[in-house]
Formats: structure tokens, C-alpha cells, sequence
């Protein structure tokens, strides 16, 4: 059942914090955060000098103030994220308990798509790794990057050094000193180079952009490397489904998409970037750039006729893959744009759209001049907030979640869809 479903859906705006009152109370305070539900707000809050803490509805946290707190966030099942460090020791805190494992430092933080599983990555006497849920690996690195989390929770995984480099050891660096470590444990192919790379659903199975040699790119699924190689690749990814393995590769000077090492989308781009799967894997869409400076979108290979000159982002298909939306820069304006039309309002920022759970709706945090609001379907709300958060549908599409701050307090709004959308 979909946890919406439990929440306060009753039309009308209720405050939830007053904020005035807290930079009345706390020596500064910093951005503040909404749970998901709208039923709280949060804020890392500095009680005195080197000593911090994080207030909650007006409340702090009861006996736990740190000599510094960062990258506050609520994570998708409520949870209060917080990294936080005392006596020069870093760990993570959620709902204000701390983990016990204490770590040299902290950072990169990654959660599933339902917030139950936090992966970070952490520095201890100089030797990097990563620890999910509390749990380290058991083996550390002398440099680790790119640190990825499975989409179940269960794994974690990064681009590590297997190999000592002398300073100018150039032989070296060309036999390959760095691989993919798996919950800590290394592929045994190593390479030239590794950079992003993506779990398969399940968690099974990973694939990895890497560099054979000083010229010679490709995709890696678990160790084993494409037979084609290219003049460089993006970041792969994994049909939803069926475990094949997209990435975007480079050849003769032109961007292609290739599925297993094979062509997969017949034309071919001056930039393919970002692909993005519908959920149920029937239809693959990318951000593309058709012509040089013009970038658009591609549905199953072919591109939208509207294109931006700046850049396009944020892909997001509706839940049943039936539609898709992005944002669009043209100069110094954003628009949104759903399945190929542009909305006629520009923004000067908007942020990724969100689609009503029929996905007959299509809504957007905005901005302009300062002020922030929402927009339904190219229609925008009549309030003008301080701040705002992702508009949140209810499961019925018919009433929209707003969470925004208004002359300094919080407030939560339940309204009509209707009201802005007419």
C-alpha cells in the first residue's frame, strides 16, 4: 500500500514551525528541512561556539549537540539523515542516534529510492571504504571514488586502487591499477581507469565504465569487458527487466547507444547522455543533442522537434512509462516540457517534474525573482513562497501535498489539484 495513504489528506494550510522563533532562540540557523509528509521541519541549529545541534519542530535534539553537523536530510521513510562529527571523529546520525562505528571523516552519502538503506563513504588512518547501514567492509583502499549503492539496499560498491603508483611510475598506471570493489571485495580484471557504474535491480550484478588502455574505452558487467571498445563511454545502465546493459559510446567522432556491445538506437547524436529507462523497461529515453548546441530529448531513439540551447535535465517518465517530462535552458530561462511540448510559462529555475500517480498531471517546484510556487500543467498556484518543496500528489491524484515557507513559518497545504490546474 502506498504510504501516502496514511497521511493527512484534509484540504486546508495548517503551520507546523514558526522559524522566526528559532533565530530568536539558536545563535544561526541553517537551511531548513520538510519530512516528506510535511508533518515536520528540521534545521542544523548552532547553540553556541563549536557546539551544534539539529531542531525539530521547534524542539532540539535532546542531549546531543556536536562540534559540527552537515548534509541534514529526510529521507524517504521519514528518517532524519545527519553526518555529524565529535572529539575530531565522524559517523552518521539518524533520528539523532548515532551510529556506533566512528570513522577519520565522512562523506557522499546515497539512499535507496524508499530510504531504508544509507551507504556512505569514509576515511580511516588514510585507507578509504564504504559502510552501509552501520556495517564496514572489511577490506580498506588507499584511494577510493564513484561509490554506487544497489537499488535493494544490499550492496555497495566503488572504483578503488589495487596497486601502488610510484610518483611518475607511468608503466605502472598503464597496466591497470584500479577495479570495481563489491561490498569490499575486488573484481579480479583490473584496468587503466574506472569511473561510474550501475547495479542491476536486484543488486546482482554491476556494470562500469572503464579505460583499457590510453585510448581505448568501454563497459565492463561484472569484470568482464565488452569486445568492442570506443573512443570513450558514459555511464551504463541496466534494463529494468531483462539484465542487458546500456551506455552511450563514442565512435568516429559521433555519440551512439549501445545495448551489450551492439548497436542499439539506429541514429546516432553529437551527444547522448543519461538514459533512462520507464519502469517497466518497455520505453528508453536520453537527453541528446541532435545537432551541435541544440539539446532535446530521445524517445526510443527518436528526438522531440522542441530543442533548448543550454541544456536539457531531469528526465522523468509518468508511473505507468506512458509519458515523459524534463527541464529545458534557453538562455537564461527554464522551461518544462512534456511529451516533446514546452510549456509556455518560463522560470528563471524549476526543478524536476513530478507526475500525478495516472499520470494525466504534471506538476513543478519553480521559481522567479526570488519567489517560489508550483505549477500544474503550465498553470501556476496564486501563492508566492519564501520556499518551497517538491509537490507531492495524493494517491488518488485528485489533491496536492505543498510545503512551503511563508513569512518565515512553515505551513503545510493540502489543496484542490483543480485549483491550479482549473
Amino acid at each position: 500500500m502506498d504510504e501516502r495513504s496514511n497521511w493527512d489528506w484534509e484540504p486546508g494550510a495548517r503551520t507546523v514551525a514558526d522559524l522566526n522563533q528559532w533565530k530568536e532562540q539558536y545563535v544561526w540557523v541553517e537551511e531548513p528541512y520538510v519530512r516528506p509528509d510535511g508533518e515536520a521541519v528540521a534545521a542544523i541549529v548552532n547553540v553556541d561556539e563549536g557546539e551544534f545541534t539539529v531542531c525539530v519542530n521547534g524542539s532540539p535534539w535532546e542531549e546531543n549537540t556536536y562540534e559540527k553537523i552537515w548534509h541534514l536530510r529526510y529521507l524517504a521513510d521519514g528518517r532524519l539523515f545527519a553526518i555529524i562529527s565529535e572529539m575530531g571523529e565522524w559517523t552518521v546520525s539518524l533520528d539523532g542516534a548515532p551510529w556506533e562505528t566512528k570513522f577519520g571523516y565522512v562523506w557522499n552519502p546515497i539512499f535507496t529510492e524508499d530510504g531504508r538503506s544509507v551507504a556512505v563513504s569514509f576515511q580511516q588512518d588514510m585507507q578509504y571504504g564504504m559502510a552501509l547501514n552501520g556495517h564496514c567492509w572489511e577490506s580498506t583502499y588507499p584511494t577510493m571514488t564513484n561509490a554506487a549503492l544497489s537499488p535493494d539496499g544490499r550492496h555497495t560498491a566503488a572504483a578503488v586502487q589495487v596497486a601502488s603508483i610510484g610518483e611518475a611510475d607511468i608503466q605502472t598506471f598503464q597496466q591497470g591499477c584500479f577495479t570495481v570493489a563489491i561490498d569490499g571485495s575486488p573484481w579480479e580484471q583490473t584496468f587503466v581507469n574506472v569511473w561510474n557504474m550501475a547495479f542491476s535491480p536486484d543488486g546482482s550484478r554491476l556494470a562500469a565504465e572503464v579505460r583499457l588502455n590510453l585510448y581505448e574505452y568501454t563497459i565492463a558487467v561484472d569484470g568482464v569487458a565488452w569486445n568492442s571498445v570506443y573512443n570513450t563511454v558514459w555511464e551504463p545502465v541496466f534494463h529494468p527487466t531483462d539484465g542487458s546493459v546500456l551506455a552511450p559510446v563514442r565512435l568516429g567522432g559521433k555519440w551512439w547507444l549501445y545495448c551489450d556491445g551492439k548497436p542499439f538506437w539506429d541514429p546516432s547524436f553529437v551527444q547522448l547522455w543519461h538514459p533512462t529507462f520507464s519502469s517497466d523497461g518497455r520505453r528508453l529515453a536520453a537527453v541528446v543533442a541532435p545537432k551541435f548546441g541544440r539539446w532535446t530529448v530521445a524517445l526510443d531513439g527518436k528526438p522531440w522537434s522542441a530543442t533548448f540551447r543550454d541544456m536539457v535535465t531531469d528526465l522523468v517518465f509518468s508511473p505507468d512509462g506512458s509519458r515523459l517530462a524534463a527541464l529545458g535552458k534557453e538562455g537564461p530561462a527554464w522551461k518544462v516540457a512534456v511529451d516533446g511540448r514546452v510549456w509556455d510559462n518560463a522560470f528563471d529555475m524549476a526543478w524536476q517534474p513530478v507526475f500525478s500517480p495516472d499520470g494525466r498531471r504534471v506538476a513543478a517546484k519553480v521559481e522567479r525573482s526570488g519567489k517560489y510556487t508550483i505549477a500544474v500543467d503550465d498553470r501556476l498556484w496564486g501563492r508566492q513562497c519564501d520556499a518551497v518543496w517538491h509537490p507531492v500528489f495524493s494517491p488518488d491524484g485528485k489533491r496536492m501535498l505543498i510545503r512551503a515557507v511563508e513569512n518565515g513559518e512553515f505551513v503545510r497545504h493540502v489543496i484542490s489539484v483543480a485549483d491550479i490546474a482549473g
